[in-house]
């Protein structure tokens, strides 16, 4: 048995899965059939629900922490799990690698608060276009995980454990920092998801150098400091003995070599200021707030150091005529008061830009809320979707002539323009909680 988030209000569902089952969905079809859950009505037509939420665990299962835990919680559970795992401790162990890659994946989401957010909001389907791949570790490399998370190791004391694994290799450059940037999104868009092509200035890799920030191979020298170890290693004698303390070396900041020659194009900064194209995705079902992360995608580091992330915060184009509330949609609809009392057929717009046509009945009171099911927004998670609301308002004309007003007058006295509400005929308030209820 293991626990699956499935992102929203139903927190986790136990999942068992048998020998006889094909795969993932064969055990979610079971459960849906045997506990006949609500949750899992039309379950089959969630396929990228399915193949990403169901065959990802969840980060917080993958550190054993709890959904409440503080970042330095997380920081020592990450750090159990990657000693545990460790490819010096487990050579050749397909498993343990794979375990340790998934570990650094979850590392990676909930040490950023921004990602964790994401996380704890709409799962791992709000996290598509962050870099992360569906497979354990989501495609991270072993390189990748040491380079980033030194400092986590660090601690632990891995340069003697490890043999120096964790910091075999001077890093060099400096990371770059996150890219921010804010895209509007129409409603048609937010609905659909869509593919954008920008144009962004930022940091960008120099193309004389390829970043190393030298004029050639031959103008670096090795650190007289560290002797191209990138680290100082300090041993001092206390009253409890001999301490050794370890610190980034400060003549070549842990790059391990320095340079005699600096690029005429870059000044020995490895990366210039410049206009760059690019094309982002942006999932169905965002909101006006959304912040999305694109891995890899920000400024440029310094001398060949890691790049930034690229931060993605979106923003509504107010439309004309409908206004989102959640994942639904709200139309106010205003009818005259021979169409309220005789009923009509008019037209009302949708998200998707196209029309759609709806019966008015005899007798539709002002406040009357109609739904047009499924007419929404699609929930970011890849579950459900909401309903369009339609709001009647029956427009009172606030000039009349002379001979409009006769015909009202003769109406005045009929009994069946004189006000009897019956138990049907609901307030709006009451109205509005059936609807959303």
């Amino acid at each position: 048995m293991r626990k699956w988030w499935l992102g929203n209000e139903a927190s986790f569902v136990d999942l068992f899965c048998y020998s006889s089952f094909v795969d993932v969905r064969d055990c979610f079809a079971t459960i849906h059939f045997a506990r006949n859950d609500s949750l899992f009505v039309n379950s089959f037509r969630y396929s990228s629900f399915v193949d990403t939420e169901m065959t990802k665990r969840d980060y917080y299962e993958v550190l054993g922490v709890s959904r409440s835990a503080s970042a330095d919680e997380i920081k020592k559970a990450y750090r159990k799990v990657a000693l545990q795992y460790h490819p010096d401790r487990n050579p050749g162990d397909k498993a343990a690698e794979d375990n340790f890659k998934e570990a650094a994946e979850a590392y990676e989401v909930l040490s950023d608060q921004q990602k964790k957010a994401s996380y704890d909001r709409y799962g791992h389907q709000g996290l598509k276009g962050t870099g992360f791949g569906t497979a354990p570790g989501g495609g991270m490399r072993m390189e990748d995980i040491f380079e980033h998370f030194g400092d986590v190791f660090s601690d632990f004391g891995f340069d003697s454990f490890f043999g120096g694994r964790a910091r075999g290799r001077p890093q060099h450059g400096v990371r770059g920092s996150n890219l921010r940037i804010r895209v509007k999104l129409t409603l048609k868009e937010m609905a659909e998801g869509v593919r954008k092509t920008i144009v962004v200035k930022k940091y960008g890799t120099c193309d004389t150098c390829k970043g190393t920030g030298a004029r050639d191979s031959g103008s670096f020298d090795t650190c007289p400091t560290c002797h191209g170890t990138g680290r100082i290693t300090r041993v001092t004698s206390t009253f409890l003995g001999q301490m050794q303390t370890s610190q980034t070396c400060p003549t070549c900041q842990g790059e391990g070599r320095t340079i005699t020659a600096k690029c005429p194009t870059c000044r020995g900064e490895g990366r210039e200021y410049r206009e760059d194209k690019m094309t982002i995705e942006i999932p169905a079902g965002v909101s006006e707030g959304i912040q999305l992360s694109m891995s890899g995608k920000g400024n440029a580091g310094e001398r060949g150091g890691p790049p930034g992330d690229l931060i993605i915060q979106i923003e509504e184009v107010p439309d004309e005529h409908l206004k989102r509330e959640g994942n639904d949609v709200i139309y106010e609809l205003y009818l005259n008061f021979v169409d309220a009392a005789v009923g009509t057929k008019v037209e009302v717009p949708t998200i998707d830009g196209k029309k759609a046509r709806i019966k008015i009945e005899p007798g539709t009171q002002a406040g009357t809320l109609l739904r047009l099911k499924g007419k929404g927004f699609p929930a970011i998670n890849g579950y459900g979707r909401g309903d369009e609301i339609i709001q009647v308002n029956v427009w009172t004309p606030k000039h009349l002539s002379s001979e409009e007003k006769k015909l009202l007058e003769k109406l005045r006295e009929s009994p069946n323009f004189k006000p009897n509400p019956d138990k049907s005929d609901k307030g709006f308030f009451e109205k509005v909680k059936d609807i959303f209820n």
